[in-house]
C-alpha cells in the first residue's frame, strides 16, 4: 500500500526514574530531513534517535520531540534549615505583631524546600526507555500514514480511471478525424473552385488529406499513454513490495503522462478530442498534486 508523507504519532514509556513522551510530525519533502528536540541533558542522543527514524521513514520532513520527566521521590527533596530558621525569626520579631507561624505555612515560603535537580539526566541509562517511546511514536505515525496512503491510492486510481475513459473515447474518435477533414476540405475547395471554373484533381485532395493525417496522427501517443497508465496503476498496486517507496516513480510517470496528453492536444485538430484532452489534463493535475504526498 502507499504511505503518505504527512502524519503524526505519539509514544510513551516509563521507567522507575523517568517518564518519556515522544512526538513525531511529518510533512512533504523530496528528501528525508529530520529535526530533533529534547529535554535538557538528552541532546546527545540525537544520532541514535535519528537512526530509529531513518529505519522507518524514507522521505519527508520529520520533527521529533522527546520530553523526559524525571520521577521525584520524597527522599529527593531537602529542607533548607537555614532559610527556614531565618523566616521564623523574621516573622516572630516583627514589631508589635506576635505571630507564631505554623510549620505548614513556613514550608510554602520560597527557598525553604529544595526540589531535586531536574537536569540530572543519565542519557545512557535512560536510552532504552526513550527508545521504547520513539518506537511507539513511529508505530503511531506509520498507522496514520498508512490510512492517508489508502485514501491517496483510491483517489489516484480514480483519476487514472478518468484518464483511461477519455483515452478510450479518443481512440474511437481519432480514425474518424481524417474522414471528417476530407469531407470539410472537399466541400470548401469545391465551393471555391466552382466560382473560377477550375477542376480539382482527386490526387491533390488525397495528398492534402495525407499531409493532415501525418501531422495529426496520435496513435503513438495513445499507445504510450496507455502504457504509462498501466505502469502507474501497477506501481500503486505493488507499492507494498517496494523497500524504497514509490513516490518518486509515480511523479516521473505522471510527468510522462502529462507530456503525452499535451502532445495529443496539440496534434489533434478536432473539437471532441480537444474536449477530452481538457478532462484528462484536469485529472492529471489532481494526480500531480497527490503524488507529492506519497513517500
Amino acid at each position: 500500500m502507499l504511505l503518505s508523507m504527512t502524519g503524526f504519532g505519539e509514544g510513551r514509556a516509563e521507567s522507575p526514574t523517568i517518564a518519556v513522551v515522544a512526538e513525531l510530525r511529518s510533512i512533504n519533502n523530496r528528501h528525508l530531513k529530520i529535526s530533533y528536540r529534547s529535554s535538557d541533558g538528552y541532546h546527545g542522543l540525537e544520532p541514535e534517535a535519528e537512526r530509529l527514524v531513518r529505519d522507518r521513514v524514507r522521505r519527508g520532513t520529520v520533527q521529533l520531540n522527546v520530553r523526559v520527566d524525571r520521577r521525584s521521590r520524597a527522599g529527593d527533596y531537602r529542607i533548607n534549615h537555614e532559610v527556614l530558621l531565618a523566616y521564623q525569626e523574621q516573622l516572630t520579631e516583627l514589631g508589635g505583631v506576635h505571630v507564631q507561624p505554623t510549620l505548614d505555612k513556613l514550608l510554602t515560603l520560597p527557598g525553604v524546600i529544595s526540589a531535586p535537580d531536574a537536569t540530572g539526566a543519565d542519557p545512557e541509562a535512560d536510552w532504552p526507555t526513550i527508545q521504547k517511546a520513539i518506537n511507539a511514536a513511529l508505530e503511531s505515525l506509520d498507522e496514520m500514514r498508512r490510512r492517508e496512503g489508502e485514501a491517496l491510492a483510491a483517489d489516484l486510481l480514480a483519476q487514472t480511471a478518468a484518464v483511461t475513459t477519455e483515452l478510450a473515447g479518443i481512440e474511437v474518435r481519432s480514425p474518424l478525424v481524417a474522414d471528417a477533414y476530407r469531407e470539410r476540405l472537399q466541400e470548401r475547395v469545391g465551393q471555391a473552385i466552382e466560382k473560377v471554373g477550375v477542376t480539382l484533381e482527386p490526387s491533390d485532395l488525397v495528398r492534402e488529406v495525407a499531409l493532415f493525417v501525418d501531422r495529426s496522427d496520435i496513435s503513438e501517443e495513445i499507445v504510450r499513454l496507455r502504457s504509462h497508465l498501466v505502469q502507474f496503476e501497477a506501481t500503486i498496486t505493488e507499492a507494498a513490495k517496494s523497500k524504497d517507496g514509490v513516490g518518486r516513480k509515480l511523479e516521473f510517470i505522471a510527468q510522462e503522462m502529462g507530456r503525452e496528453v499535451n502532445t495529443i492536444g496539440s496534434k489533434a485538430n478536432d473539437s471532441e478530442i480537444s474536449a477530452r484532452v481538457v478532462e484528462m489534463k484536469a485529472a492529471l493535475e489532481r494526480v500531480r498534486e497527490q503524488v507529492q504526498n506519497v513517500e
